[in-house]
């Protein structure tokens, strides 16, 4: 065997290379996207934080803003910068983390009820008797990838974390002398005069050279070019197009109406007392409230016909109060319970006793009862077969939204086989780009459809996107049939807007050239300055000036009075401000005077928070173990 491996070495070696280098190739990929996933991007306490909790806050982050803002624009998610700033908020939940955990702060039991009952979600999930409807509880979780466990473990240690803070933020104070001075300088108003150069003021006699136009066309490129565009076909799965399908047989609509005849629900018309008292309210609250109201039932005895003008002078409901209590009509279900039932236990024109509820205490008068008349088949047969199918919906829509992820999924390649049985229209589009035009409708203005449409597999491969829910339960995939990449128009394409930008951008040059001449001018010989009126600026008032010469107004040293500023506009040209002196705040009034101390206080708290979470990170030892984006150069 040795006597065939030196006879030949070039064909074993060949063999070798073909049988060994692939699978380090294979491993290497592999071992390579593993030890970026761990890469550590920043440590707290010696515990790293990794590349891959980073991404995974970040994704969550995209999410989130793509739920709440369907229209924003999801590649500026995806700046340096914005990156940077999620990696800052998960090193500060990990620092304020572990300070909890090394102070021993934590939430009580009844601490983590209240604040879970004060949650506004949860509060929707409520039975008409008040108690947690758990099944409901259970799945808003489940969509969210957790359980009730899990959850309420994450919003104690969250409450946990909040004190960490709260000790230094919620006990912050500041002397009114200091307080006076501080909001006293910092308030103060100014006399300024100013003088503006505007880039529209150095046009003309302005044009460019072909020269010009070549050299500004090359320099800005990337202001000229032609998005990236892409021919497309998609697949819509709509519940309200499915309902719309679903046959349901006569007979099955006949035995549904014998079965719901009494669906014509009887309803009851109310009025009713409030004397407002909440679950929340001190005991000693609730007990007035019970006896004023047991006052005005104690009226009503002895004078029934006064109710109208009891409920309009004394019940504390505005909605009805105005209407001497009238609620109008409403079956069961409407109503919280302990009032339903005291509505549907009266006689008509019977006055109630006291009835409580988890908003205080109620007088009810029964004022009407109707049940309406009883419908025909015929009469009802539409109605019945849409209500049929939207009973029918949430299973087949189930069934039909697995197979549609199943099958785009499976058969990646083309639409038509989940078109084919599921009995959907493949539809095209021409034109679409990786953001949708503002305003736009349809599938193709979803943002998560667009970026799962615009993703490396989906241009490479040409394959089906995933299932994605765009929206009021409606499925869609799609797939790019043809790509055209981003290109730089040439000049000859563009040339009238290549022509406009170089006017803008060189009329604001000599703008910005022609006021940094005069500040120069002006320093040295102030009676050549020509200002526009005089005005006099403060921060507790709105200005016509540009933020950028208001800031320098107010950032000149009053020691050095008068002065000149010269503040560069950018694209808007330059500017001078002169401040010709300093003017004490406007009186105020005990009560402003005192509101601004709070508001004084509250920025000193923030200051004070500020400074010892930096605290925190110096002895934690925070390391950021990649570097801050430079903001001046995005």
């Amino acid at each position: 065997m040795f006597d065939f491996i030196r006879k030949h070495t070039k064909i074993t070696m060949g063999l070798l290379f073909l049988l060994i280098v692939p699978s380090f190739v294979l491993l290497g990929l592999n071992d390579y996207g593993q030890r970026e996933a761990k890469k550590v991007v920043a440590q707290v306490d010696g515990m790293d934080i990794t590349q891959a909790e980073w991404d995974a806050a970040h994704r969550q982050e995209v999410d989130r803003l793509r739920a709440q803002m369907p229209g924003l624009d999801m590649k500026l998610l995806d700046s340096p910068e914005i990156k940077f700033g999620i990696l800052e908020r998960i090193v500060r939940e990990r620092v304020l983390s572990v300070a909890a955990g090394k102070l021993h702060l934590t939430a009580s039991n009844q601490k983590l009820a209240n604040e879970l009952q004060s949650n506004p979600q949860i509060a929707m999930l409520r039975k008409a008797d008040g108690s947690l409807d758990m099944e409901r509880y259970k799945q808003l979780l489940g969509a969210q990838g957790m359980t009730p466990e899990m959850f309420e473990a994450s919003v104690r240690a969250e409450m946990s974390t909040r004190q960490v803070l709260q000790g230094v933020v919620g006990t912050g104070s500041a002397a009114h002398a200091v307080a006076d001075a501080a909001l006293a300088a910092f308030f103060d108003r100014r006399e300024v005069q100013w003088a503006r150069f505007q880039p529209v003021d150095f046009l003309k006699g302005l044009e460019p050279s072909a020269a010009d136009l070549e050299q500004f066309h090359k320099a800005k490129a990337d202001q000229f070019m032609a998005p990236e565009r892409a021919s497309v076909q998609y697949l819509v799965l709509d519940p309200q197009a499915l309902s719309r399908s679903i046959q349901v047989s006569e007979s099955d609509l006949k035995a549904y109406y014998e079965q719901n005849r009494q669906a014509g629900r009887e309803e009851r018309r109310a009025s009713h007392i409030l004397i407002n008292a909440p679950k929340t309210a001190a005991a000693a609250d609730r007990e007035a409230a019970k006896a004023r109201a047991g006052e005005l039932l104690a009226q009503l005895r002895k004078a029934p016909d006064s109710f109208a003008a009891l409920a309009r002078k004394h019940s504390q409901d505005g909605g009805s109060a105005e209407r001497g209590g009238d609620l109008d009509y409403f079956g069961r279900g409407a109503m919280v319970k302990p009032f339903e039932d005291a509505v549907f236990a009266l006689s008509k024109g019977q006055v109630s006793d006291l009835v409580e509820t988890e908003f205080g205490y109620h007088i009810i008068r029964l004022t009407d009862i109707r049940a309406p008349k009883q419908r025909s088949f015929e009469e009802m047969k539409d109605e019945l077969a849409a209500e049929v199918r939207k009973q029918m919906l949430p299973k087949k829509f189930a069934e039909a939204a697995e197979q549609f992820s199943n099958l785009v999924y499976e058969q990646s390649d083309s639409l038509k086989p989940a078109a084919d049985k599921l009995g959907l229209q493949i539809q095209s589009a021409e034109q679409i780009t990786r953001t949708a035009a503002p305003g736009s409708k349809g599938p193709l203005s979803s943002a998560k459809l667009l970026g799962a449409l615009f993703s490396a597999e989906s241009l490479e491969k040409k394959r089906n996107t995933e299932a994605v829910d765009i929206g009021a339960g409606v499925l869609v995939s799609a797939r790019i049939v043809q790509h055209t990449p981003a290109r730089q128009l040439g000049l000859d394409e563009v040339r009238a807007q290549v022509r406009s930008r170089w006017l803008v951008e060189r009329s604001a040059a000599l703008a910005r050239e022609e006021g940094a001449r005069r500040l120069s001018q002006w320093q040295a010989q102030p009676e050549q300055a020509k200002w526009f009126e005089t005005l006099t600026l403060s921060r507790e008032e709105p200005t016509k000036i540009p933020a950028s010469v208001f800031n320098a107004a107010m950032r000149a040293d009053p020691a050095t009075l008068p002065s000149l500023k010269g503040v560069d506009l950018g694209a808007e040209g330059y500017a001078i401000v002169k401040v010709n002196q300093v003017l004490p705040r406007k009186e105020r009034t005990p009560n402003e005077r005192e509101q601004a101390r709070s508001q004084y206080t509250q920025w000193w708290s923030g200051a004070e928070g500020q400074a010892y979470y930096k605290l925190l990170q110096d002895r934690y030892k925070v390391k950021f173990l990649i570097s801050k984006p430079d903001a001046t150069k995005a």
